[in-house]
């Protein structure tokens, strides 16, 4: 017989979900499902992967073992059992006793989950004192402990911060810590690396996954990223439009899926491997509500059939070890495996040639002087954050820009959108046409010309405005469009995004994170712009749906002539939408080239920990880290930017001098004191 993936009896399940129904009343009164008959046991010391589109459940699942329900969803059937205990009945008292100490949750928003009011110290301290026993004395030195633990840099001196000071990826770190400072006996993620960087998230799944065991600790995480997911978890469960239609070992579902839902997920992953876009899956998952004859997944299956159309499959185990919800599970071997598209072609033969925007010796600080510090010389001036960055980008080009956390894409998005203003140097629109610093400045036409994408869609999307509303105000702004036309464009945008009409009707409020983000983009390409500038569009994104919106800009450059500087932590990502790839560090530029070879050697020793941080959603493949690699708060005042954690270090040299620009083949240039013939 196979080994089954529940506990056994003499494993007792930790956390004990049983036949969960979750679900909502329609204005008309009819139940609506959004998890229907759901079962799933955790037991201590064991890692579970959740897994889906968005719109799944996965994380109104995640969130029901907690006890809690989003506004206007209830359990209509079923039991959620914590250590023994039934979450559904325990009053609020008793559910916050539990919550945040013996049960606790990191969530996607990590914005969400801090006090903009409050320094950070102050509130990592704020979770010690409600689930530990410390006193007073020792608070301070366990909050820069938990600090230190999640790789934030220079901790000491982040605990006087505000939320607002720190970038998306610190902010996580600083939630990750807080939900670890309790030492919880189980711990929910809901995507809880979204927005970090690849060597920091690879540090922190290998912290979470060393706690799990030291601690005998159950965790269900839930992610897109299944990378992250190959990592950390012992087990992977694949949920589809409210159900698990997949429950195996995480190697056996990762490296060889017996389900075509499954499968199609791994079929949209970029990889660094490959030169062209990964396929999209087909179509899109049934809303809730929507009726289903037969299996869910059956009008995106290339295997079903007219039983898939007629009849539910039941999930049932099959000699792999699996539980399954398919009738041709044993067909999987015919399912198509990589983009039948040509490989996407680095030339722009249909694009105008010329200069789409030029950075001139672009730097950007954020340190603020006292005018008197200032002329009396009491205070020497810190590194700016961004510094000496001299790039071209063509028309019809993407530019990628890659680095940690901290390395300046983000402000340097936001100087070229005019929301900063450059300390020195220039930023000039077609060779030419110097930009006004300050984006409420700047004239109609540049503002439709480039637009910006943000990396959090709720720092964006006003939260009392449906859809349609959000979508008509460059459409009104730039167009002049009302009445039907208006209502007509709107859907072509939002079907573009592949989201249908009726999204056009919801507030943000009743969209998942990924829906979030489709309509953000939507919304940037609503004004038809020149310049798109992507600042982590796809990093809340499922898979699928990443695919599709790679796919979708790809098409737009091609048809259009679009221009994108596009900003991810993803790296296989940013190799296969990007035409060159610029790598920045500390604000400093270290290499630019383009994508192939910037990803093949010789390369700068930065851009080799990065892509040896990369995370394959495959188990056997882990990750090259250093246990000495220490992430740093600003760079140093001379020298090579990246000389205190170089791995080749030469010398001195690396210490007093800006390192020289080495061309090691054409248009590919590394910033590096070590000879270009011995990288």
């Amino acid at each position: 017989m196979h080994k089954r993936h529940q506990c056994s009896m003499s494993e007792k399940a930790f956390i004990d979900i049983k036949n969960l129904s979750i679900g909502y009343s329609s204005r008309s009164g009819k139940v609506i499902k959004v998890l229907r008959d759901v079962s799933l046991t955790i037991k201590r010391g064991e890692s579970v992967g959740l897994v889906g589109e968005s719109g799944s459940g996965k994380s109104t699942l995640a969130l029901a073992a907690l006890g809690y329900f989003k506004r206007g969803l209830r359990a209509l059937d079923g039991s959620v059992s914590f250590d023994g205990v039934d979450m559904l009945k325990l009053d609020r008292d008793d559910l916050q006793a539990i919550r945040g100490g013996r049960l606790a949750l990191i969530p996607q928003n990590s914005g969400q989950s801090l006090t903009p009011t409050l320094r950070i110290g102050q509130q990592v301290a704020e979770a010690l004192r409600l689930h530990s026993d410390l006193n007073d004395q020792q608070f301070k030195a366990r909050v820069v402990e938990l600090l230190t633990q999640v790789r934030l840099p220079d901790p000491a001196a982040l605990v006087t911060r505000y939320p607002h000071e720190l970038s998306g990826g610190q902010q996580q770190r600083v939630a990750i810590a807080m939900a670890l400072a309790g030492e919880p006996e189980a711990l929910l993620l809901d995507e809880p690396t979204t927005g970090l960087d690849v060597t920091t998230q690879a540090h922190i799944l290998e912290l979470l996954r060393d706690l799990a065991r030291e601690r005998n600790m159950a965790m269900l995480y839930v992610s897109h990223d299944l990378g992250a997911i190959s990592r950390v978890c012992d087990r992977v469960v694949v949920m589809y439009a409210g159900e698990i239609v997949l429950n195996g070992s995480a190697r056996q579902v990762l490296l060889a899926p017996r389900h075509p839902y499954a499968h199609g997920l791994l079929a949209s992953i970029p990889r660094l491997n490959q030169t062209r876009l990964p396929m999209a899956l087909d179509g899109r998952p049934p809303m809730p509500g929507e009726a289903i004859n037969g299996c869910a997944f059956a009008d995106r299956c290339a295997l079903a059939d007219k039983k898939c159309q007629s009849m539910s499959p039941p999930l049932i185990p099959i000699d792999s070890g699996e539980d399954v919800r398919c009738f041709h599970s044993d067909k999987i071997d015919q399912m198509p495996t990589a983009n039948k598209k040509p490989a996407r072609q680095g030339d722009l033969t249909t694009v105008e040639s010329g200069q789409a925007l030029g950075l001139n010796n672009l730097a950007i600080s954020y340190a603020k002087t006292d005018f008197l510090e200032t002329l009396f010389s009491v205070k020497k001036p810190s590194p700016a954050t961004v510094e000496g960055i001299n790039i071209t980008i063509e028309k019809g080009e993407t530019l990628g820009l890659v680095g940690e956390s901290g390395s300046g894409k983000s402000t340097i998005l936001k100087a070229i959108a005019g929301l900063i203003s450059p300390k020195d140097g220039a930023i000039t629109l077609h060779g030419e046409t110097p930009l006004t610093a300050k984006v409420e400045e700047r004239p109609a036409l540049n503002l439709r010309q480039i637009q910006l994408i943000f990396q959090n869609p709720d720092d964006s999307l006003n939260p009392r405005h449906t859809v349609a509303q959000i979508l008509a105000q460059p459409l009104r702004l730039y167009f002049g469009l009302s009445g039907d036309a208006l209502r007509q464009r709107s859907t072509e945008l939002i079907e573009r995004v592949r989201l249908g009409a009726h999204y056009l009707d919801r507030l943000p409020s009743q969209l998942s994170g990924g829906e979030k983000q489709r309509v953000a983009v939507a919304r940037a390409f609503a004004a038809e712009p020149e310049i798109v500038l992507c600042d982590e569009v796809t990093s809340a994104l499922d898979v699928s749906v990443q695919a599709a919106v790679l796919d979708l800009l790809d098409e737009l450059k091609t048809r259009q002539g679009t221009t994108y500087i596009f900003v991810s932590h993803d790296l296989a990502v940013v190799k296969a939408i990007s035409d060159r790839v610029a790598v920045l560090y500390q604000g400093r530029l270290c290499e630019i080239g383009h994508a192939d070879d910037v990803y093949k050697a010789p390369y700068h020793p930065y851009t080799d920990l990065l892509l040896g941080a990369v995370l394959e959603p495959n188990p056997d493949v882990a990750p090259k880290l250093s246990a000495d690699d220490v992430v740093e708060l600003a760079p140093p005042a001379s020298g090579c930017p990246f000389q205190r954690r170089c791995p080749r270090k030469v010398g001195a040299i690396c210490e007093t001098h800006t390192p020289p620009s080495q061309m090691t083949s054409p248009g590919h240039v590394i910033n590096c004191h070590i000879p270009a013939h011995d990288l």
